[in-house]
This record gives C-alpha cells, structure tokens and sequence, in this order.
C-alpha cells in the first residue's frame, strides 16, 4: 500500500524549541571535520560580525530531525519506516545559525507521488527562531522502497 497522497499539502505543528548551544555546534563541526574558528571561537565570530559561534551549513540537520520523526510517525501517512531511505537534502539559509538560537521546525508535505513501484515523499521544512525571525528553508526527499 503506497503512502497517502490526500495528505499532500498537509502542515504539521512548529516542533518543541531546539536551542542551538556552543557545544552543539562544537560537536557537530568535530563530526564533520570542521576546523573553522567560527565554529569554536565566540571573539572570532564576533571579529567576523556574528553574535556569536556560527553552525556549518548542515547543522541545521540535527534540528530537522525531530520534525521527520514526527512526520513518519503519522499513522495516517501510511509510511513504513523499516523500508525508508533518505534521497535528497537541501537548505536555502536566510543567515547562520548561531548560539543562542532558540528555533522551532514546521514541516509541510510537498509531494507525494510512486515511481517505480517506490513512494518518494518531499518535505519543505521552514526553521524559524522563536520569535518569528525565518532563518532557513529546508527540503529533503524521502524514499519509501516498494514491498517486493
């Protein structure tokens, strides 16, 4: 049974706050191999203009997650996680993410069509901070293998 395409256009609600620390960030540019001073010093982010320690590009990840999580638990989406893989992920930032962020995710399902006897599902993921201020776009596409 393929995933429910009625639910095409649907919106969930903003996720609990994620609040971005310095450690976080620390320990996500560790992972990625990020040597950047942005990413460690406070006084180099603020020298460079920044508030405060900047997040890589991808950090938003982590924040994304919880948001999927409760996509693809909808029992009403119909999607079976065993057989879900991740195809595609993308983020259009408005400005960096940095310590002292407080952001909240709403996911919206963008697409859903079959293709091969798979579902790929698109989500557009909007972060803001809690206070309104939209400081990234996300998509990703996932891909729900076909029973076979």
């Amino acid at each position: 049974m393929g995933l429910d395409q009625s639910l095409i256009g649907r919106s969930y609600p903003p996720s609990e706050v994620y609040e971005v620390s310095r450690a976080k960030i620390a320990e996500f540019a560790d992972a990625i191999g990020d040597t950047s001073s942005l990413s460690r010093d406070a006084e180099a982010a603020r020298a460079a203009g920044y508030p405060d320690v900047i997040a890589p590009p991808t950090f938003l990840t982590i924040a994304n997650l919880g948001a999927i999580d409760a996509l693809v638990s909808d029992p009403e989406l119909g999607l079976d996680y065993d057989r879900m893989v991740h195809g595609d992920q993308s983020f259009v930032h408005e400005r960096p993410v940095h310590a002292g962020d407080r952001l909240e995710v709403t996911t919206h399902v963008d697409s859903i069509f079959a293709r091969a006897g798979n579902d790929f599902l698109t989500l557009r993921a909007e972060i803001h901070t809690d206070g309104g201020e939209l400081v990234c776009t996300g998509r990703a596409q996932l891909v729900v293998r076909g029973e076979q």
